[in-house]
C-alpha cells in the first residue's frame, strides 16, 4: 500500500512537472514573440515629426524624408535621393490639357480632413501591433502569397486554381514595355471572410512565371487581414521572386522610396463609387525613368509619389514583357463553396457604366518613352460565372474594360 502511494506521490510530480516545463516553453514562445513583434514595430515605425489621427482611426506619422524605411536597406544607405524623376513619358501633358477641360471630381485621402505633412516629410500609415498579430507570422506580415500573379498564358486549370487567387484582367505581352497606365474605378466591393482580399491594380511583370517572376504592382485594395477593416485603400506591391523573400505592400519592408507629402501608401480612398449614382475614379502611372532606371509612380495629375530603384529588380532592371490590367481576389472557400468575396463593384461587366467597375485610358509606354495605346490586348479570368471581364475601345475612354463579379451566385458554386 505504502509503495502504491509513493508511485502516485512520484507520478503527480512527474505530471506536474512537465505542466511547468510545457507552460513555462509556451510563455518563453509568447515573449519571444512579443519581442519579434516589438522589433518589428520599432523597425517599420520611424519617430515622426507630426502625427495626424484619421477619421477611420488610423494614424499618419509624417515622417522626414530622409528616414523612411527604404533606407534601412544595405544598398541604399548612402542613397542620394531623386527628388524628381529626369524624364515623364511623352504624351502624358497634352493628355492633362484635354483632360481638365471636363474635371473629374475630386478625389482624396480621408486622412486629409485632419491635416497635411510639412515639406520634406512623407506621410506613412502607422502599423499596429494588431496588424502584425493578423498575419501568420511576423516575417509573412505584408506580403502576398506566393503564386499570386494571373497568368493568362497558363493552359492548366489546375495552376490556375492552386494559390486560391482569381482574376478577371486584360493584357498585352510580346514586347518590352516601360510603364503602363490607366484610370481606374473606385468601389468598396464585400468582403466574405477576413483572410481574403479584393483588390483592382496593374501589374509590371518581367520573368516567367516561376520562381523569379518580377512585378510591380499599384491600385486599389480591401483587405481586413491587412488593415483590420474594409476601407478601400490606395496600395503598391513590388518583388522580384515572385512573392517568396523579397518585396511587400506599401512601405513595409525597405524598397520603394517616397518623396511625397500629400499621398499616404496604405491609406483609405475618398469618396467611393456608389451602385447607379456618383462614380469616382483614380489615376496611376508606372514608368521607368530612361536615364536613371528607376521605376516611378504618379498618382493622379498632380503627385508623383517616389520611385523603386532598378537595383531591386533583374527582369525589370531592363523592361517588362507583360502588363495586366484588373481585379483580384482570394477565394478560400469557406465551407466548401466558391467565396462570395466580390471583385470590382460587385457586379459583371454587362451592367456598364455607374454599375460595372472599370479601367479607362489603358496606355503602355514604349521604348521611346511614349505613352501609347497597347496593341492586341487580350482578357483573361479562370471562372466567368464568378467575375468576368469585358475589353473595348472608344474615342473618349480609349482602350477601357469593365470587370467583376459577385463570385458565388447560381452559375459559380
Amino acid at each position: 500500500m505504502a509503495g502504491h502511494i509513493r508511485l502516485v506521490v512520484v507520478l503527480a510530480l512527474v505530471a506536474c512537472l512537465s505542466c511547468v516545463d510545457a507552460g513555462g516553453r509556451s510563455g518563453s514562445g509568447e515573449a519571444r514573440q512579443r519581442l519579434q513583434v516589438r522589433r518589428h514595430l520599432k523597425r517599420l515605425n520611424k519617430t515622426p515629426v507630426r502625427s495626424i489621427t484619421s477619421p477611420d482611426g488610423d494614424i499618419i506619422d509624417c515622417v522626414h524624408v530622409s528616414h523612411q524605411p527604404a533606407f534601412d536597406h544595405p544598398f541604399l544607405k548612402n542613397h542620394t535621393i531623386q527628388t524628381r524623376p529626369t524624364f515623364h513619358p511623352e504624351g502624358l501633358f497634352d493628355e492633362n490639357k484635354v483632360t481638365s477641360q471636363r474635371k473629374p471630381p475630386s478625389i482624396a485621402q480621408l486622412w486629409h480632413q485632419n491635416g497635411r505633412c510639412p515639406e520634406d516629410t512623407i506621410p506613412i500609415r502607422r502599423t499596429s501591433r494588431d496588424d502584425v498579430l493578423r498575419a501568420s507570422s511576423v516575417k509573412r506580415y505584408g506580403r502576398k502569397k506566393h503564386r499570386s500573379t494571373p497568368n493568362p498564358l497558363s493552359v492548366d486549370p489546375d495552376l490556375l486554381n492552386e494559390s486560391g487567387h482569381q482574376h478577371a484582367i486584360a493584357y498585352v505581352e510580346g514586347d518590352k514595355y516601360y510603364g503602363a497606365k490607366a484610370t481606374i474605378n473606385v468601389w468598396q466591393p464585400k468582403i466574405q471572410q477576413p483572410n481574403e482580399f479584393s483588390l483592382s491594380q496593374l501589374w509590371i511583370l518581367g520573368g516567367s512565371f516561376g520562381e523569379d517572376l518580377n512585378s510591380i504592382e499599384a491600385g486599389w485594395q480591401v483587405s481586413p487581414d491587412l488593415y483590420g477593416d474594409n476601407n478601400t485603400r490606395l496600395f503598391t506591391y513590388w518583388t522580384s521572386d515572385a512573392y517568396q523573400a523579397t518585396g511587400c505592400y506599401n512601405l513595409l519592408c525597405s524598397g520603394f522610396i517616397q518623396i511625397n507629402n500629400v499621398i499616404a501608401m496604405g491609406a483609405s480612398i475618398y469618396p467611393i463609387s456608389n451602385y447607379d449614382g456618383s462614380q469616382y475614379d483614380i489615376n496611376i502611372l508606372v514608368w521607368k525613368d530612361p536615364k536613371e532606371g528607376n521605376w516611378w509612380m504618379q498618382f493622379g495629375k498632380d503627385y508623383v509619389l517616389g520611385y523603386w530603384p532598378s537595383f531591386l529588380f533583374s527582369y525589370l532592371a531592363d523592361s517588362a514583357s507583360m502588363i495586366e490590367w484588373g481585379g483580384e481576389v482570394v477565394n478560400s472557400e469557406p465551407d466548401g463553396e466558391h467565396t462570395s468575396t466580390e471583385m470590382g463593384s460587385g457586379h459583371f461587366p454587362e451592367e456598364g457604366f455607374s454599375k460595372a467597375s472599370y479601367f479607362r485610358n489603358i496606355q503602355i509606354v514604349d521604348g521611346s518613352n511614349n505613352l501609347k495605346a497597347p496593341k492586341g490586348i487580350g482578357a483573361f479570368t479562370e471562372q466567368s460565372n464568378c467575375y468576368d471581364v469585358q475589353n473595348g475601345n472608344n474615342g473618349e475612354w480609349g482602350q477601357y474594360l469593365y470587370y467583376g463579379g459577385p463570385g458565388r451566385n447560381s452559375n459559380c458554386a
